[in-house]
């Protein structure tokens, strides 16, 4: 949604737009006109035209989407709706509105709304953990994610190849500095190496650099097709998008033929034991093959296992990779913090390598990613839900097929529930001062992760990249500004995730 501004738009589809808006918000209001008392009392918001609401107002504003929002709270309030098209949008930046949604209400609120076209087409028709509609399909895809792939004991058994992708990643960062005057590219090195550790644990086979480099290529290709377009919104200006609908169209296929034959060379090894020798013991797929769907007969098709293994990926891939660099960033912005890093991981650990069991018994570690996750969560607002029937809000009608969006950003930086909210504190999580359940069972104050039903299964995944990234980077190479005495830029931008707008590169100095 963040991508949808008016830099996405040349001179001359704005002009069509506009006729189009005014010629068809006149015909359609007039045909289209209901008593006010059958109306739902949805929550107050920004006046629109007909039919087209708010969508050209926010794509003419040339701002990105979430500071559009940001703009509207002092105005709105913590509740607000937008009218986008086809689609009614409620905004909501409140923790106690969040919780009273997503925990004391969380069984209604937890179905997402229509897929725009694209993702459709990618997502199989809504067949994955995040797209799919609270119910049969939803629990089966969940359940099979979190118990035989994302437990605490399934994930501790890849172990190796955590260790062996962080030996690459400070091996990677090394040979860059000393090719480049001791300056390295943050968020390429730290994405490509929690990349290799979910490919690992995906397809569970060998891969050369070329093929890891091959498949992350086509991930992001992916993501940018499925940047929201204003036919999303106003399905009646399809025909000014067929160029991009065949794009999408050429993407998935080509997201089929490169990832079909790896699916087929793993269904291969488990089906021929000992015929592939360097093939994993266990990996995502082994758990997909032959999974048994509520109320469906068959197994997932490749197609279906090409949208899961997608989704594995790119879940847990630039989520990773975005906190390392915004990590990386604050601590050069404030040496202290890296130093006070490095003196506990010197303190717990000693001279040998950092482990990630070593990680929890790191309180400034864990306190620094604490404040890392609600100062810079990796997306602006968590995946939209919906309600499965209509329900009421902070007093406000909420009606089936509403795109019901939580502003992230918005409840992080509450002055209500957080002191000083701007500034990057980690110590605010130390010796009890302040503190945040980020799975908001017992109170929401932030939520990277989302919280209720629909909370990404990931999170504990997520976590332990991270902490260990964190500490091994830190163990290894002293970190500040490049060009040397320059400031960080912490301005930021949507790629899927929220990224530094420039992105970072820092000098590295081995500490060794």
């Amino acid at each position: 949604m963040d991508s949808l501004s008016s830099s996405s738009f040349s001179p001359c589809y704005h002009l069509i737009f506009t006729a189009l808006a005014f010629l068809l918000s006149g015909l359609i209001f007039l045909l289209s006109r209901k008593s006010k008392s059958m109306k739902p009392n949805l929550p107050p918001g920004p006046p629109g035209w007909p039919v087209v609401g708010n969508l050209f107002q926010v794509a003419q504003s040339g701002k990105p989407f979430f500071q559009y929002v940001r703009d509207l709270l002092p105005k709105y309030g913590p509740i607000f709706t937008l009218r986008m098209g086809t689609r009614t949008m409620i905004v909501i930046s409140s923790a106690d509105l969040a919780y009273e949604a997503l925990i004391e209400k969380g069984q209604i609120f937890a179905t997402r709304p229509r897929e725009n076209p694209t993702r459709t087409i990618f997502s199989c028709n809504k067949f994955s953990v995040n797209a799919a509609l609270y119910g049969p399909v939803w629990r089966s895809l969940r359940k099979n994610m979190v118990q035989n792939m994302l437990s605490a004991t399934r994930l501790k058994g890849f172990k190796n190849e955590r260790e062996s992708a962080m030996d690459k990643l400070i091996e990677r960062i090394k040979a860059e500095a000393e090719a480049n005057d001791g300056a390295v590219w943050v968020l390429k090195n730290a994405r490509f190496a929690v990349f290799c550790i979910l490919l690992a644990m995906c397809f569970g086979i060998e891969m050369d650099e070329k093929m890891i480099e091959r498949i992350d290529r086509m991930m992001k290709t992916v993501l940018i097709v499925l940047d929201p377009r204003l036919d999303d919104f106003l399905p009646l200006l399809g025909p000014f998008f067929s160029k991009q609908r065949k794009r999408v169209q050429e993407v998935r296929k080509d997201q089929i033929e490169l990832l079909v034959p790896l699916i087929e060379k793993r269904r291969n090894a488990i089906q021929n034991p000992g015929s592939d020798k360097a093939a994993a013991l266990f990996s995502y797929l082994d758990t997909l093959f032959d999974l048994k769907i509520e109320g469906r007969n068959s197994a997932p098709s490749n197609a279906e296992l090409v949208t899961l293994c997608s989704e594995f990926l790119n879940g847990g891939t630039d989520t990773t990779g975005t906190a390392i660099e915004w990590a990386i960033a604050r601590m050069i912005e404030n040496p202290e913090i890296q130093t006070r890093l490095y003196e506990e991981i010197r303190c717990v650990v000693g001279d040998r390598k950092v482990d990630e069991k070593d990680t929890e018994e790191m309180p400034y570690l864990n306190a620094v990613v604490k404040e890392l996750l609600r100062k810079h969560p990796p997306t602006y607002f968590v995946l939209t839900h919906a309600v499965t029937e209509p329900a009421k809000l902070g007093g406000y009608d909420i009606p089936k097929g509403t795109n019901v969006e939580f502003f992230s950003s918005g409840i992080a930086e509450d002055p209500k529930i957080w002191s000083d909210p701007l500034k990057f504190d980690p110590d605010r999580f130390l010796s009890g001062r302040e503190d945040a359940d980020i799975t908001g069972v017992t109170g929401v104050k932030m939520l990277p992760f989302g919280v209720g039903r629909r909370i990404c299964p990931g999170l504990g995944m997520a976590t332990v990249h991270v902490h260990l990234m964190l500490a091994r980077m830190v163990q290894e190479f002293e970190w500040s500004a490049y060009p040397k005495n320059s400031k960080v830029d912490f301005s930021e931008k949507l790629e899927f995730t929220v990224v530094m707008k420039n992105p970072l590169r820092a000098h590295v100095k081995p500490r060794v």
